[in-house]
């Protein structure tokens, strides 16, 4: 065991070790990819099949939209949580840290360490459960083997970041092949399905419900994406930055939208064959029983079990990672991964071994829809300072979230705290009436313990009380760069001289428009004594010319595909052009400058230092 260093440097093993500085823009973004696949995998674990199956079941379709909704919360604050760790360099267990007192940080400590366990509860039992699909292996000895397994799963973690991603996304991609065989093979009602995706509720699947957005929108994903994210080698700029964010919010959308494919595909198909058949499934080994005589084929079962092991495999290593992450985070302590995951097992082994040993299938079943409703009794201690922190100006700079974010953001959380609470006065309701006394003393307080620390995370902010994190985020540079924006020029005015020099303007001028796709338009001004005096008015040799040579000038870029016009004024040259730019809608005016300075000023003129003073557009000198 060990302290870190300096407190900024969690998982520091995979920390900026995936270069994104590649040469295209599609190459960059596929070195963004990955993170948010590891965060998927806890969107469909095995305590998402629990509530998936008894949704369908119960409910069929009617429960795709609470899916769908459940996935929209998921993107949006995975999106703010890797942003988090994208801008700050902090975690969201370190941000806790630092913002927090101790004594607060302990407790959010154990809530996520609570969380945690839930999590991996719900990893151990599936391939607890999938090993006994599969092979026939008891429950207990399936137990056994999985206090084991994780060691496999540390050793591809040293195999670096991109290996363990290309391990899980592997695992993913077995999950999602393994449901579109149950899909195809349960031809569930697709006009069903549809109408599922329109809102309504019934009360009676308030408990499955919060399960499944407790299932799907997980606590330890906010702080373990946080944490991934700055496994890419991200320049420290507003660009490198904005770049980041972009692109990890395409990860995000992504690997999510995967995982809700897996929940609603598990739900469907738990509504097509069981629900329409009015049979209802309590346990995921009575779901993995009725696929062969219901389907007519041993493939369905199979395909089952096999997602079903791949699930819980693949959120095992995540919730490895996570428990390092928040004990390093809220604690500033590092201990070995394989120490802190035989810890973490060992707190989830215990109760699974427990059930089975006393309630078999059925009981590991009730423990896997419990641990969803903990997790999702749990994300408000997560995701309100994950909002509050990322809509801080002082935290995030320019990053900070914009009006329409932090709306949609308080939103989610309303929602979740608000079903969450009504979970709760259910269940005490249930628990208190006309029960014994030791009861009331025991939850009651307890319960109004953590509304009290939940009410001072949410109002504490909002009365100042916040603090500046040593990120430094708020630089002269970013803001600068914050107010970059490509600039095109639509409208070119070129100052042609009837010179020489007219070979660089027109090769600047033209380079400019094709790349704008811009209009050019030559400028020339006649000075002739005549002129000066008359204007227009005066015609002479000299101005004949001028207007000749401007019309051939035309004739040639026209044979360029350019939109060509010239315009020939009379008088002074500055103050002509400044007139005539100025009543006209240019963009840029494009202008030759012989380099002359001093006497040779008061002999050749100023006219382009005259103009640039005169005029509002930009102007751009080509020095001859």
């Amino acid at each position: 065991m060990a302290l870190s260093s300096t407190g900024k440097d969690n998982l520091e093993n995979i920390k900026g070790t995936v270069p994104v500085r590649k040469r295209t823009w599609l190459r960059r973004m596929f070195a963004f990819l990955g993170p948010a696949y590891l965060v998927s995998v806890g969107y469909m674990d095995p305590g998402n099949w629990a509530t998936d199956i008894e949704g369908g079941a119960r409910f069929g379709y009617m429960l795709i939209w609470i899916l769908l909704a459940s996935n929209l919360m998921a993107i949006l604050l995975q999106t703010l949580s890797a942003r988090l760790g994208i801008v700050t360099g902090y975690d969201l267990a370190q941000g806790c840290r630092r913002e927090y007192p101790k004594r607060l940080n302990i407790f959010l400590w154990i809530l996520a360490e609570i969380a945690i366990a839930a999590t991996d509860l719900a990893e151990l039992l599936g391939t607890i459960i999938g090993l006994n699909l599969l092979f026939g292996l008891p429950l207990l000895w399936g137990a056994a083997i999985t206090a084991f397994d994780t060691f496999l799963l540390l050793a591809i973690q040293r195999l670096g970041v991109r290996k363990m991603e290309a391990f899980i996304i592997t695992l993913i991609v077995t999950i999602g092949a393994c449901f579109l065989v149950e899909i195809f093979l349960a031809q569930p009602d697709w006009g069903g399905i549809l109408h599922g995706f329109v809102p309504h509720f019934d009360p009676a699947a308030l408990y499955i419900t919060i399960g499944i957005i407790g299932a799907t929108v997980m606590p330890h994903n906010l702080y373990l994406h946080s944490s991934l994210v700055q496994s890419r080698s991200i320049s420290d700029t507003y660009t490198g930055k904005a770049e980041a964010g972009k692109f990890n919010l395409f990860d995000s959308a992504i690997a999510l939208n995967a995982a809700f494919f897996v929940n609603a595909a598990i739900l469907i198909m738990a509504a097509a064959l069981f629900h329409s058949r009015g049979i209802l499934v309590t346990e995921i080994q009575q779901a993995h029983k009725l696929l062969e005589p219901i389907l007519g084929t041993t493939l369905a079962p199979a395909a089952f079990a096999i997602a079903l092991i791949a699930a819980g495999q693949s959120s095992t290593l995540t919730g490895t990672l996570t428990g390092q992450i928040i004990m390093e985070g809220f604690l500033n302590i590092r201990i070995r991964p394989w120490l802190r995951r035989v810890i973490t097992r060992s707190i989830a082994l215990l109760p699974a071994v427990i059930v089975i040993a006393i309630s078999g299938s059925h009981g590991t079943y009730k423990l896997l829809i419990f641990s969803q409703v903990i997790l999702s009794l749990q994300l408000p201690f997560a995701t309100i300072p994950l909002i509050h922190f990322t809509s801080d100006p002082g935290k995030m700079g320019k990053f900070a979230n914009a009006l329409w974010v932090k709306i949609l953001a308080w939103l989610i959380a309303a929602i979740i705290i608000s079903l969450n609470l009504k979970l709760v006065l259910d269940e005490l309701t249930g628990w208190l009436s006309g029960g014994p006394l030791w009861i009331w003393v025991l939850v009651l307080p307890v319960v109004i313990f953590l509304l009290g620390i939940l009410g001072y995370i949410i109002i504490a902010p909002f009365f100042g009380v916040k603090k500046q994190w040593e990120s430094g985020i708020i630089k002269k540079g970013h803001i600068i760069a914050e107010k970059l924006k490509p600039v095109t020029y639509k409208n070119l005015a070129v100052a042609v001289e009837n010179s020489e020099l007219d070979a660089a303007i027109l090769s600047t001028a033209l380079s400019l428009a094709k790349a704008n796709h811009a209009r050019l338009t030559l400028i020339h001004v006649a000075e002739t004594p005549g002129t000066m005096v008359y204007g227009k008015e005066s015609s002479s040799l000299h101005s004949r010319q001028d207007e000749n040579y401007l019309l051939e000038l035309t004739r040639e870029l026209e044979e360029k595909n350019l939109p060509v016009e010239y315009v020939l004024l009379h008088g002074d040259p500055p103050a002509e052009l400044i007139k005539y730019i100025n009543e006209n809608d240019f963009d840029l005016l494009i202008a030759g400058s012989h380099g002359h300075h001093g006497v040779q000023d008061w002999i050749h003129g100023t006219t382009v230092d005259k103009v640039r003073h005169g005029i509002k557009i930009p102007v751009f000198i080509v020095r001859n």
